[in-house]
């Protein structure tokens, strides 16, 4: 609730978002739009408490997350929050395969081979289980990390302009994948994008000018 960020260059201060008041509903499908340097990637990564805001309150499972220490809101976080990054982040010294188990094996599941295995066929990856990072293609390593953040089960999932670095066929691939899974595991997704196709696929549209929320709207 009035969510602002603040970044201080040099003696002058700079507002990335000012007074941003939202809530995102369970199993929801939300796009927030806005041109270059609107504030989008540092909303998302406010809402996941990647980062905190300089004023205001958010709230995730009943509890305000800007009252919580890094450690605390890594872990709520878990098991529950997942991000997908534009830039895809995947460890460049394991397998498609260990990327995804990983993230099992930090929640110490006792199903993380199978639930591993499983959300890697569901992408079309279980030919490239052994394949490191480099061996991919982008629209590879983008379902690559569409697994890892889905295998977790998460109830809330942010993605970073998910088709940024896509050609427009693999991106229109990434996107079904994104609402296929939606669907399968009624996970809300909170997607910043400048992709209008996808935005329309979207139930809500957040746009962003400014740092401010210039309109949100449903989509019929």
């Amino acid at each position: 609730m009035n969510v602002s960020k603040i970044l201080t260059t040099g003696d002058k201060p700079l507002q990335i978002l000012k007074t941003i008041n939202l809530t995102f509903s369970a199993a929801s499908t939300n796009a927030i739009v806005g041109a270059s340097g609107s504030g989008k990637t540092t909303l998302l990564g406010l809402l996941a408490g990647l980062d905190l805001p300089s004023e205001g309150e958010i709230y995730f499972a009943n509890q305000d997350i800007t009252k919580l220490t890094e450690d605390a809101r890594a872990q709520l976080r878990a098991g529950k929050v997942a991000f997908i990054f534009q830039s895809f982040q995947l460890l460049q010294h394991l397998t498609a395969y260990e990327n995804v188990l990983l993230s099992m094996e930090i929640l110490n599941s006792s199903k993380a081979k199978e639930k591993t295995l499983s959300i890697l066929e569901r992408v079309g990856l279980s030919h490239r289980l052994d394949h490191y990072p480099n061996q991919l293609s982008g629209g590879e390593q983008q379902r690559c990390a569409i697994a890892r953040a889905f295998v977790i089960e998460p109830t809330l999932l942010f993605a970073d302009e998910p088709t940024g670095n896509l050609d427009l066929s693999t991106g229109q691939n990434i996107v079904d994948l994104l609402f296929e899974l939606n669907q399968e595991r009624q996970t809300s997704l909170v997607i910043a994008t400048h992709d209008t196709k996808l935005a329309t696929k979207c139930e809500r549209v957040i746009t962003l000018s400014g740092g401010e929320v210039l309109s949100d709207q449903a989509n019929n």
